[in-house]
C-alpha cells in the first residue's frame, strides 16, 4: 500500500520536533527530512551523528516513519554524508534535483554521468538515489528523464516523478507518468495554478487546489503498480506563515490525497 508523507520543508520556520508533531497530527504516515543546504537542513550533513538518536526518538514518538530524505544537490560532498547519514539513521531514499540548464547537451550528459556515479555510491550503502525532472534544469521534462533512465543501470538509481514540474513544462503529468513508471522510486506531489515558472503560494500547491489532474495521475500511478512513498512537496513558506497556516496545507492534502488512493484501492 502506498505510504503518504509530508517533505519537512513546508515546516522550515520551524524545529523538527514541532515538524514530526503537526504532521502526524494531520494523519500522515511518514516524513521526508530536508537536508536542502540554505533553505532548510532538519538534517544537517555536518553534523548528523550528533543528531542522529534525536531525530530517530522524534520520529517514533511521533508513530511516523522516515520515507526519505531530499539534499537537492548533486555535489559530491554533499551526497556522501548524505548516504551515509541515510543508512545510519534509517532513511531509504534521498532526493536530489538534475542540475545544469535547460537545452545544454553537455549539462544533460555531465547530469546522466553524475547520476550514475553517484547511485553507484549509494548502493554501496543500501541507499536508493532518486532524480525529478525540474523545471529549467538538464533534466526537465520526459524526453529527457528517460534519456536518463536509459543511460543508468542501476538498480540503486530510481526517479522521483513530481507532477508539478512535468506540468509546468507543458506536458499532462497523468499521460506522462506510464512512460517513466517502471524506474519510479519515489513521488513529490503538489498542486499548481498554470503552467508559470514557479510553483505559487503555497496555499495553492495543496493537493487539489490547483490544475494539475491529480486525479488521473493518481490512477495512472496505481495502474502502474506504484507502491513507493508519495511526499508532499511544498515549498515557499516563510516566518511570514504561522504554523496553523503550513499544517492546514498539510492537512488538506493528506485528506485530498488518502481520499483518491482509498478510491483507487491503494490506501
Amino acid at each position: 500500500m502506498i505510504k503518504l508523507g509530508v517533505n519537512s520543508v513546508l515546516f522550515k520556520e520551524f524545529d523538527f520536533a514541532v515538524a514530526a508533531k503537526h504532521i502526524a497530527a494531520c494523519g500522515y504516515d511518514g516524513v521526508e527530512i530536508a537536508a536542502i543546504e540554505g533553505m532548510c537542513e532538519h538534517l544537517d550533513l555536518s553534523r548528523w551523528k550528533q543528531q542522529k538518536s534525536e531525530l530517530q526518538a522524534i520520529v517514533q514518538e511521533a508513530g511516523l516513519t522516515f520515507l526519505s530524505t531530499e539534499v537537492a544537490s548533486l555535489k559530491e560532498e554533499r551526497l556522501l554524508p548524505a548516504f551515509e547519514a541515510a543508512a545510519e539513521i534509517g532513511i531509504p531514499i534521498v532526493n536530489v534535483g538534475p542540475g545544469g540548464k535547460l537545452g545544454v547537451e553537455e549539462d544533460l550528459q555531465a547530469s546522466i554521468e553524475t547520476l550514475a556515479r553517484m547511485a553507484e555510491r549509494a548502493a554501496s550503502f543500501g541507499i536508493t538515489l532518486c532524480v525529478k525532472a525540474h523545471v529549467g534544469n538538464a533534466i526537465h521534462n520526459t524526453p529527457t528523464t528517460l534519456r536518463a533512465m536509459e543511460a543508468i543501470g542501476s538498480p540503486a538509481f530510481g526517479i522521483d516523478m513530481d507532477p508539478s514540474h512535468i506540468h509546468r513544462a507543458g506536458e499532462n503529468a497523468e499521460k506522462a507518468l506510464p512512460a517513466v513508471i517502471s524506474r519510479v522510486k519515489h513521488v513529490h506531489i503538489r498542486d499548481c495554478k498554470g503552467r508559470e515558472q514557479g510553483p505559487g503560494p503555497i496555499a495553492l500547491q495543496a493537493c487539489g487546489r490547483g490544475d494539475i489532474d491529480l486525479y488521473g495521475y493518481c490512477k495512472a500511478m496505481v495502474d502502474g503498480g506504484y507502491e513507493g512513498p508519495v511526499v508532499v512537496e511544498v515549498i515557499g513558506s516563510s516566518p511570514e506563515h504561522t504554523l496553523a497556516q503550513v499544517s492546514i496545507v498539510a492537512a488538506e492534502s493528506y485528506g485530498y490525497l488518502n481520499a483518491v488512493l482509498k478510491q483507487l484501492g491503494a490506501r
